[in-house]
């Protein structure tokens, strides 16, 4: 489906944060005018040589997806940057990608004013769709190319009233997602490594997909 100029007005809302902050992320989303979102269970990969000492290498952690138009969308990330402190180390990530089409919702409303998100590219997510078992070597791999770690979701979405038909996707339990974000000079040097060792150009072993990121807080060197 190609895209249109109405779709380009609306983004996705990615909030990656400890276990337990995602119910509070959609709270204070709504508060922003966002109406809903998908909440999502897994586990980040961090590389610290401290922490490897200590055993403690997986974080359990929420993913929240959230989808509104521009407005709504600096709106809720300065808000919940300013609650939430993404702005200092440990306190978690949240980025926005654009949407190429969307259906199914009409929760979210276009303004004629809308403002275009055509700034400068810095960063891609990079999406990693495997069989269960696989997301680690999916991180080693990439780490392998520059990535210092990623997020595991292995969990199915729950979606909240009406945007349930927007993120209520099918992911099989045998299945498990990887989310890297990765600095644009390195996304094709990770997504090849990855392709490389998970021979992921054979059927059935997986798919990667790389979205360009619009707005980001709590992503440091």
């Amino acid at each position: 489906m190609m895209p249109n100029e109405k779709t380009r007005h609306f983004e996705i809302i990615y909030v990656i944060v400890k276990f337990g902050l995602g119910s509070k992320i959609l709270k204070e989303a709504k508060k922003c005018g966002v109406s809903g979102g998908t909440l999502f269970i897994g586990r980040g990969t961090i590389s610290n040589r401290i922490l490897n000492l200590l055993s403690i290498t997986d974080m359990r952690k929420e993913i929240v997806m959230m989808i509104s138009n521009q407005k709504t969308t600096k709106k809720a990330m300065e808000h919940l940057n300013k609650v939430f402190r993404f702005d200092k180390p440990n306190h978690g990530i949240v980025f926005t990608t654009s949407l190429t089409s969307l259906m199914g919702t009409r929760s979210c409303q276009i303004e004629d004013d809308e403002e275009r998100g055509d700034g400068e590219i810095m960063y891609q997510n990079i999406i990693v769709i495997v069989d269960k078992g696989n997301a680690e070597d999916v991180i080693k791999a990439a780490q392998k190319a520059g990535s210092k770690g990623g997020t595991i979701i292995n969990a199915r979405g729950s979606g909240i009233h009406e945007t349930d038909k927007l993120f209520s996707m099918d992911i099989e339990p045998e299945k498990e997602i990887v989310m890297i974000l990765s600095d644009e000079d390195y996304t094709e040097p990770i997504c090849n490594k990855i392709r490389a060792e998970l021979k992921i150009d054979e059927p059935g072993n997986g798919i990667i997909f790389v979205q360009d990121v619009n707005r980001t807080y709590g992503i440091y060197e």
